[in-house]
Formats: structure tokens, C-alpha cells, sequence
């Protein structure tokens, strides 16, 4: 498995990871996923205290225990439940980050948080204060470093200038290209790097996807997804299927250091672990999937 170096960081992450909001709530079957995954080479497990009520850090802490130096943990925070309602209410205020760290801490059953980020954003953010608690927890040890989960451009901007953090989560695939026109190069021009969720959009680009065309995704009609399909399937070769090629894909940027596909089974966790070893996209081959794709752009989410 390959590792890139996450930011300005001293984390190597595995350009494969395993993002844990789809193992679920049985344990019986969660546990034996990251098990796998950690077996295969993944070591960037991505969890938040918003994913099953805290459920889900709870089982990743089992998991990992006994395997804690292995392991390179990112949680989130700043989406704060109010007790007797439903939902949540965002929350980026110290006091807010201050607390919740120490029950994520208790639920992964650690000491430290490798990775910690702030799941969301808005220029209305008090984001000199929010970015104090992150580097207050950095000197007390709590966590290590410390990014943002965002796809706004403007919201990433403006946290970047006020702090030192080393990543941006974002939302990217051949469907969606927003980052391409200008977060990508933000980051590199900044020595950060992107943690790509959703690469195989919702899992339309996999060769199962096409069940899923009908709905459309994002501005692109069913039609032009079907064609999408078609295209796709053109690059298909015998030891590289179509969601290896959306990994491989969002992977070809050098800003990007790890993509997070889910899994809810083992098959379809060795087969996502599995693009890390298929023939790799040629410049021509990457040429031509943003030739017949959409290079989209943020509008009214920045």
C-alpha cells in the first residue's frame, strides 16, 4: 500500500483508508471489517462523534485496541446534539471542542487523536477561537494535528489563513470535479493536503451503479450519467474495474493523500483496498475522463 505524507504533517497515511460511517452498529461485523482493512495495509481510519450518536468511535476504539500504534485516527467535531431534540445545532466554540474532545477520547479508548477535525464551517464562525481550542489541544497532547471537513472554498480560505492545519476533507469523484478549479491548488500552494470522501458517488460509479443512474447526481441528468457509465466502462481493464478507476482517478492529483471509500462488507472493502494495486491511469487515460466529464464549480456553496 502506498503512504503519502498528509500536509506538513509527520503522518503517512495509507492512500487507501477506510472511512468507518458505513460499518455500522453490529460489532460482530464492524470489528472484523477494520481488522481487514489494518491486515491489507490501510492505516487511516476516519470516524466522528456525529456517526451513530458516538457509536461509531466506540467500535473503531475496540477495534484498534492493542493495534493503537498501527493506526492514524480522524475524528470531527463541532456538530453538538441537544439533549431532548432531535438533530443537531453546529457548534465551533472552544468550549464546545474543549469538551467534546475528551468523549471522543473515552469512546476510541485512547489518549490521543491523530487527526482531529472541525465536521463543517461558515464564515460566521468565531474561527480565531475555534482555531485557539485546536492548538490549545495540540500543546496539552490531546491531538497531533488538526484539519477541516469542508466543501466550501471560501470557508476552507479563510480557516486555512487563520491556522495551521494540514488537511481539508472534501467531497470529490469524476462526477464531482468541483475541487479540481480551485481547492486542489489552494492546498498545494499551501503545503496541505485533501482526504477525498465520496469518490464512486454514492456508489454510481461502480459497475453496480446502474440501478442508481435514474436519480441523476449533483447537475448531471440520468442520461448523461448512463453515458458516463459507457465511457467508464471503455477503461475497464481485467485487474481494474470502474470504482478502481474513480479511486485511482481522484488519487492522480498529487494534493490528494488518502481517499475513504466506505465498506459494509468484506468483499467490497478488499475490492476498494484492492485499486491500490490495478494499472494505474495513464495521462492519456485521465485526459480523456475529464474530457467527457464535468469539470462542475462551487456556487452556492462557498
Amino acid at each position: 500500500m502506498r503512504k503519502s505524507k498528509l500536509g506538513s504533517s509527520d503522518l503517512w497515511v495509507s492512500e487507501i483508508g477506510l472511512g468507518c460511517m458505513s460499518l455500522g452498529t453490529d460489532e460482530s461485523s464492524a470489528i472484523p471489517l477494520v481488522h481487514e482493512a489494518l491486515e491489507m495495509g490501510v492505516n487511516f481510519l476516519d470516524t466522528s462523534d456525529l456517526y451513530d450518536g458516538g457509536r461509531n468511535e466506540e467500535i473503531v476504539g475496540k477495534a484498534i485496541q492493542g493495534r493503537r500504534d498501527e493506526v492514524i485516527v480522524a475524528t470531527k467535531v463541532g456538530n453538538r446534539r441537544v439533549p431532548g431534540q432531535d438533530g443537531w445545532v453546529w457548534d465551533p466554540t472552544k468550549e464546545y471542542i474543549i469538551a467534546a474532545v475528551k468523549e471522543s477520547l473515552k469512546r476510541l479508548k485512547t489518549d490521543y487523536i491523530d487527526l482531529y477535525q472541525l465536521h463543517g464551517g461558515t464564515l460566521e464562525d468565531p474561527i480565531d477561537e475555534t482555531i485557539e481550542a485546536f492548538e490549545q489541544l495540540k500543546r496539552e497532547g490531546l491531538i497531533r494535528y488538526y484539519g477541516i471537513s469542508s466543501i466550501r472554498p471560501n470557508v476552507i480560505r479563510e480557516y486555512m489563513s487563520h491556522s495551521n492545519m494540514v488537511s481539508v476533507m472534501s467531497q470529490y469523484s469524476i462526477l464531482d470535479r468541483r475541487p479540481e478549479e480551485e481547492v486542489l491548488s489552494l492546498l498545494a500552494e499551501n503545503d496541505m493536503s485533501m482526504i477525498v470522501r465520496g469518490p464512486v458517488a454514492k456508489g454510481i460509479l461502480t459497475e453496480r451503479g446502474d440501478g442508481k443512474l435514474n436519480k441523476g447526481y449533483l447537475n448531471h441528468t440520468s442520461d448523461e450519467l448512463r453515458m458516463m457509465h459507457v465511457k467508464l466502462q471503455s477503461l475497464v481493464l481485467e485487474d481494474r474495474s470502474m470504482a478502481q478507476i474513480a479511486l485511482r482517478y481522484v488519487l492522480s492529483d498529487p494534493a490528494v493523500a488518502v481517499t475513504i471509500p466506505g465498506a459494509s462488507s468484506l468483499d467490497q472493502l478488499r475490492h476498494n483496498i484492492g485499486a491500490s494495486d490495478v494499472t494505474p491511469l495513464t495521462e492519456e487515460e485521465l485526459t480523456l475522463i475529464r474530457e467527457f466529464s464535468k469539470a462542475n464549480l462551487y456556487t452556492e456553496h462557498r
